[in-house]
């Protein structure tokens, strides 16, 4: 399928800067959000997209600043209701790139019903859902992504409800392109927006984000520099799943259960190869399985497979639908057989 997004080939040659706004950024200092805006900054000059063909769409939370921040057209929306905003654009603008910012009480919680659907129509667009599995923006409440037990100012005795993961929430709604990356590793940030850009359908990056204030270091026991060798598992496509220090762990299936198992003791071919571009989701959903205390967190594209995008099938329906009817007319349209008059 031809890319819905027409790369022009006289795009000026763009660097970080021409994305950066005179607005002063307000995050608390040591937000991860920095960071993030940082490599989103640095990823959309080498994308070929003329600056005016892209959109930023964010809805409520402190993520949900971007747009303020980005040199570019965007949307600052309702709490929840960006997908609904960036179905219209990418609808009504196909050769748009347009990107949604959310972050894990916005996206998962008032918004989760929007954001289902727009994975599930598979829309060429690209979610990135900052998770620091706290509300930020309203001052430390518990969030659908924090673990059980934690305690905050409106679960002062520890939270009780199951949270969600965000991975699995993707692969349920059968996005077509899921992801996690993390927000103290630029490159690999950059790597992975580009990845998610690149795919022809819906897009869906996890980032896992620090927040300094409310939740701090909430993801230090997977991404610290003491801990990253042994419990974060970095994927690449037709690699095998290796970690640790000197890779000297890996990830087998015993029957059905997968299991870690020294590389050295393990015989040959026995260790399994990522392949996110399987059309079962079962490799997918093992991966996003994992984490602590069974398993290292993988990062990297966990599933890439192709589908037609939303935007591809409506307008293969309205040349269908001109080819028997014509085009017709805007007063056919507003006064032919479904109105009548009321005397």
């Amino acid at each position: 399928m031809a890319s819905e997004i027409q790369n022009v080939p006289a795009v000026p040659e763009l660097n970080r800067k021409d994305f950066v706004t005179s607005n002063d950024v307000r995050w608390c200092p040591g937000c991860g959000d920095y960071a993030i805006l940082n490599s989103l900054q640095r990823t959309l000059p080498e994308l070929g997209v003329p600056r005016e063909k892209i959109v930023i769409i964010s809805g409520i939370g402190c993520s949900s600043r971007f747009p303020y921040y980005m040199n570019t057209y965007g949307f600052h929306t309702i709490h929840g209701r960006a997908p609904t905003v960036a179905t219209g654009v990418k609808v009504a603008n196909p050769d748009l790139s347009v990107w949604i910012v959310t972050g894990d009480g916005d996206g998962l919680s008032i918004g989760g019903n929007h954001l289902l659907h727009l994975l599930r129509r598979n829309l060429n667009v690209t979610v990135l859902l900052f998770n620091n599995r706290i509300y930020g923006l309203t001052k430390g409440q518990y969030s659908p992504t924090s673990p059980i037990g934690t305690r905050t100012k409106t679960t002062p005795s520890g939270s009780i409800d199951n949270p969600i993961n965000p991975l699995l929430f993707a692969l349920g709604a059968e996005a077509t392109f899921i992801a996690r990356t993390i927000d103290n590793n630029p490159k690999h940030m950059v790597e992975t927006f580009k990845a998610a850009h690149e795919h022809q359908g819906v897009s869906f990056v996890e980032i896992l984000q620090n927040c300094v204030i409310f939740n701090d270091s909430a993801w230090d026991p997977i991404y610290s520099k003491e801990n990253r060798e042994d419990h974060l598992l970095k994927l690449e496509a037709g690699q095998a799943l290796l970690f640790g220090k000197n890779n000297d762990k890996g990830i087998r299936l015993n029957g059905l259960v997968p299991e870690i198992v020294d590389v050295a003791s393990a015989a040959p071919g026995e260790i399994l190869i990522h392949q996110p571009d399987h059309q079962s989701p079962l490799h997918a959903q093992m991966l996003a399985s994992f984490g602590l205390p069974d398993f290292p967190t993988p990062i990297g594209v966990i599933r890439s497979i192709q589908r037609p995008t939303y935007s591809a099938l409506i307008s293969d329906q309205m040349e269908e639908a001109m080819a028997k009817k014509g085009t017709g007319s805007w007063k056919e349209l507003l006064h032919g057989s479904s109105t009548w008059t009321v005397e």
